[in-house]
């Protein structure tokens, strides 16, 4: 496996400094992290600017190796996240550029590349977390549309979405991993009701979603209908494969960050302490391999992810948390100052073992798609 890069890749990151070094210093000062509607107005226009500047649908229309360059330099500059619109960049437009009709992917694409249109998704129900495919949310087909029932959760950015990635089953006589099909829903229809849920760091990123007979076109429906179970694992490839990429890099950035602090304040002394930050620039820097070779592996195969991303999911999700838990040891008394940035990052961390598939449900994955072990009964 060659994990190199080509004359041209190498040419494509230098054009992107140039112009991150042209741009960033331009931006307007960052909103408040917990006003939604401040954040998607900016959010959206850096995404116009990434637009007007031809970089926009790095996410799906180059090879995975220039989309891992394209967020590894973003981060490493500090460039806005994609923030409100990361379902519609990272997970709902890659399915849709996979999966989607040309009329399809003429629709949706480009409002979501210009910024135009955030995604919301609603996959997870209170009694289909970890195991999505028991979802109850139904769809009867009436004539050219599904009448949609049932309730969501953990719905993501779902108070400021245009559109919304949702499963519903469409035959429930069929076995839970069939009869279920992907829908993009307007957020605007009838009978949808959205109720922001707070989070521990106070926060309104997830709400919980209430679907009453909400009518959603038949032509909204992206693969076959009762095949959306093989096309939400495309979009779970994404979720685990690239999504994380360039928070890899901010960990490791803070890394670097959290060992000027540790020499600072006089932690560094302590050799427990060197060893465990010594031991986590290993792990992420292993992780990062990890995603050069899962990138490789896409190229390879036609651009979607394979297991591996399961594999880096797993072992990064755990990374995260013990990177915060270092943190908290340098800061001391400090790291229960909710006004520090690293603080609320630690509470999101807690996260990251439960969303996007539990280390439970990885763990199954890897189990049985890499190591060939048999399901268990």
């Amino acid at each position: 496996m060659d994990l190199a890069h080509s004359e041209e890749e190498e040419e494509f990151r230098a054009r992107l400094r140039e112009w991150l070094a042209a741009v960033l210093p331009t931006l307007p000062a960052r909103p408040d992290p917990l006003d939604w509607p401040a954040r998607r107005a900016y959010d959206c226009g850096w995404q116009r600017r990434l637009y007007d500047a031809g970089y926009a649908d790095v996410h799906w229309n180059a090879s995975p190796t220039q989309r891992l360059i394209f967020l590894e330099e973003t981060e490493l500059a500090g460039a806005p996240y994609v923030g409100a619109n990361f379902v519609g960049l990272l997970h709902a437009g890659p399915t849709i550029a996979a999966e989607g009709t040309a009329g399809q992917r003429d629709r949706w694409l480009p409002g979501i590349l210009r910024g135009d249109e955030v995604w919301c998704q609603g996959f997870s129900e209170p009694e289909a977390g970890s195991d999505l495919a028991s979802l109850r949310t139904r769809a009867v087909r009436d004539g050219d549309a599904y009448v949609v029932s049932g309730q969501k959760i953990w719905t993501s950015h779902a108070e400021v979405a245009d559109w919304c990635e949702l499963l519903v089953r469409t035959d429930p006589t069929a076995s839970k991993h069939r009869g279920i099909s992907w829908l993009a829903m307007p957020m605007d229809a009838p009978g949808v009701t959205v109720r922001p849920l707070r989070t521990l760091a106070g926060s309104t990123e997830f709400a919980e979603m209430f679907l009453d007979e909400v009518r959603i076109p038949v032509g909204n429906r992206v693969g076959e209908e009762n095949d959306g179970w093989r096309v939400t694992m495309v979009t779970l490839s994404f979720e685990r494969g690239t999504a994380f990429v360039g928070e890899v890099v901010a960990c490791r950035r803070l890394l670097g960050e959290l060992a000027r602090t540790a020499r600072r304040n006089g932690t560094w002394d302590d050799p427990v302490l060197r060893r465990r930050l010594g031991r986590l620039s290993a792990e992420f820097q292993a992780l990062w391999r990890l995603t050069q070779a899962n990138v490789s592996e896409a190229q390879a195969t036609g651009g979607v992810p394979g297991a591996g991303g399961s594999v880096f999911k797993l072992h990064y999700s755990h990374a995260r948390q013990e990177l915060y838990e270092a943190a908290a040891a340098v800061l001391g008394p400090d790291a229960l100052d909710l006004g520090r940035d690293w603080t609320l990052d630690r509470l999101s961390s807690l996260s990251y073992t439960i969303a996007a598939g539990t280390s439970q449900i990885q763990r199954n994955i890897v189990a049985e798609r890499i190591l060939g072990l048999p399901k268990g009964r």
